[in-house]
């Protein structure tokens, strides 16, 4: 017959109760730190040979970088432009150096720690961009100015509703100075995404203006004296030819429009075209083509006067035109040389300025 323990003995055999632990001291903490500081001593010691060639390593890559980007002249031999040129060798020692980062903290075997800067480093760079997008947007916009060169010292431009001479282009805003002599700063990323018209780039340009005259007149008659007038101008080309044409056609009035060229590398286009809009007006005068004023149409609201009783009308004899003014062929053309006011005006600012300037003279 088997024997139960008894309900005593049960409880004599039981585990004992685990001890508690007594209450962290002071002095054990210290004891602890300390333990801890002379472990990360000891460690740091060890790794000191390799701390030491990490940091010679990263060093000479970044010499090499410094090396590499003062050996980028095939840049220039390629047609790079000189801000191109400039962000080229600072991407190239940029990234040499960084290749020397890695190995550096591949031998401290601390690739996870650089993962982790990286990571910071991209968040940084987007919060950063957002903040800074014009002035990096005009610097690109800068690059592909240079590297495009859409137009030189110099040359007349307009851009929306400005028009200027080019003075410099920096790596933010080009500068531009009014035909007025005002300095004009436009932002590169403006010009980029705007369209731009080159004025001096063809040496050819065409001038024209508009007349008005009455429908009674002979208009073959009147676009040959138009075309005859301009050929016997000093400043405009017999090739391309100039023209007349006839531009409109109104209730009491016909327009039209007469167009030459000129060669504004020698010819002023404001100048010629101020003289062949009086030569144009003498020949019209002299071959009696009217030019009609303008026509209005009164409407009485109280009752007319009474046309039943004679008025006595005297007729005056209007004045000759010509006789007011000499002949064509005695009329005397003005300067139509070009103006090199502006162009003067530039040069000084370019001697008497050391700014930045992506433009080649």
């Amino acid at each position: 017959m088997i024997k139960l323990p008894s309900m005593a003995a049960l409880l004599l055999t039981t585990t004992p109760p685990p001890e508690v632990d007594e209450e962290p001291t002071v002095s054990g903490q210290l004891q602890s730190v300390t333990d801890k500081f002379q472990e990360l001593g000891a460690t740091a010691l060890d790794m000191l040979p390799l701390f030491v060639i990490a940091i010679i390593v990263v060093v000479l890559f970044w010499f090499l970088g410094g090396w590499l980007s003062r050996r980028t002249g095939w840049m220039k031999r390629v047609g790079m432009s000189e801000l191109a040129t400039l962000l080229g060798k600072r991407v190239v020692r940029l990234l040499v150096t960084a290749v020397g980062v890695i190995i550096g903290l591949e031998l401290l075997n601390a690739t996870a720690l650089f993962s982790a800067v990286l990571g910071v480093a991209g968040v940084f760079g987007i919060a950063v961009g957002f903040a800074f997008r014009n002035i990096v947007e005009n610097y690109l916009a800068g690059i592909l100015l240079s590297a495009r060169n859409p137009f030189r010292i110099g040359d007349v431009i307009q851009i929306g509703e400005f028009t200027g001479n080019v003075v410099r282009l920096t790596s933010r805003d080009t500068v531009l100075m009014t035909l007025d002599g005002n300095h004009l700063r436009i932002p590169n990323s403006v010009i980029i995404t705007s369209s731009m018209t080159n004025f001096t780039l063809n040496p050819l340009r065409r001038v024209d203006f508009y007349v008005d005259i009455t429908p009674d007149a002979d208009l073959a008659d009147a676009r040959q004296l138009c075309v005859s007038i301009l050929h016997q101008m000093k400043g405009i080309l017999d090739e391309p030819a100039p023209q007349c044409l006839i531009h409109e056609l109104g209730a009491s009035t016909v327009v039209l429009r007469v167009l030459g060229w000129v060669d504004q590398r020698q010819t002023d286009v404001l100048k010629i075209r101020s003289e062949a809009i009086r030569f144009v007006k003498q020949g019209f005068d002299e071959a009696a083509i009217e030019m009609p004023e303008p026509t209005y149409r009164l409407r009485f609201e109280t009752e007319l006067p009474d046309t039943s009783k004679p008025v006595a009308v005297t007729a005056t004899k209007p004045k000759s035109k010509t006789a007011e003014k000499g002949s064509l062929a005695e009329l005397t053309q003005s300067d139509v040389s070009a103006d090199r006011t502006i162009d003067k005006q530039v040069t000084e600012e370019l001697r008497n300025s050391d700014e930045q300037n992506l433009l080649k003279s």
